[in-house]
């Protein structure tokens, strides 16, 4: 089964879905970024224009799916997986009773974010950053650092494809470091071309566009 593009950092052998979520079958180990979950409770709460409440459905979802495609027994969520403490105390019960099902059997830990930081009352434990093999995952990106995989800046890519230009989340990685894109629904992006994306990653980055058929450039500057 072809699950996404395959690709190599410091010897372990990533695959990069389509939904913006990163598999590392050696150690059945699923990793997921920024899902912001209760993004449009912690906006209408702070007065902004209201969003249809859905969003936490939708992420919750495609996260089951990609549980079940790979039957991952570890999840690392890599930071920001609620809009912020607020949101997470809101979710509804629906939404934790469904994370608990998602949680059963497996190891799944949290790494603390900035819109996140500190543990949120449910199931898994909460860690500054996990370091397993020759990776570490951590939230935000480290200079220097190696065998590095981080999300945080919601990277999206565009590129030109039979005439036309297509923009979507993506994956960007070099000889040093992965940042993930943002899995959950609502969440906006950083270019590759911006900082401080740019500065981070080597000339010779690659950015993998998400998508059914995930999309594999140099990372646009």
């Amino acid at each position: 089964m072809n699950l996404g593009h395959n690709f190599t950092l410091f010897g372990a052998r990533l695959t990069a879905l389509g939904s913006g979520a990163l598999w590392w079958a050696e150690h059945r180990l699923l990793c997921v970024s920024d899902l912001h979950l209760g993004k449009s409770e912690r906006i209408a709460r702070c007065g902004g224009t209201p969003l249809p409440p859905y969003e936490s459905q939708d992420t919750l979802t495609r996260l089951e799916h990609d549980l079940e495609r790979c039957n991952a027994q570890t999840v690392v969520a890599l930071g920001d997986s609620f809009d912020d403490l607020g949101a997470a105390q809101a979710l509804p019960e629906a939404a934790r009773l469904w994370i608990a099902k998602l949680q059963a059997g497996r190891k799944w830990v949290w790494i603390e974010g900035n819109h996140d930081p500190g543990p949120v009352g449910l199931g898994g434990v909460h860690l500054g950053e996990i370091a397993c093999d020759a990776l570490t995952f951590r939230h935000i990106a480290q200079p220097g650092a190696q065998g590095e995989v981080s999300g945080h800046y919601h990277p999206k890519a565009s590129v030109s494809l039979k005439g036309r230009t297509i923009s979507r989340p993506a994956f960007i990685y070099d000889h040093a470091r992965l940042i993930l894109p943002a899995y959950g629904t609502y969440t906006g992006g950083l270019r590759t071309s911006s900082e401080p994306i740019r500065s981070l990653m080597s000339p010779q980055a690659c950015a993998i566009l998400t998508g059914p058929a995930p999309v594999v450039v140099p990372m646009p500057r």
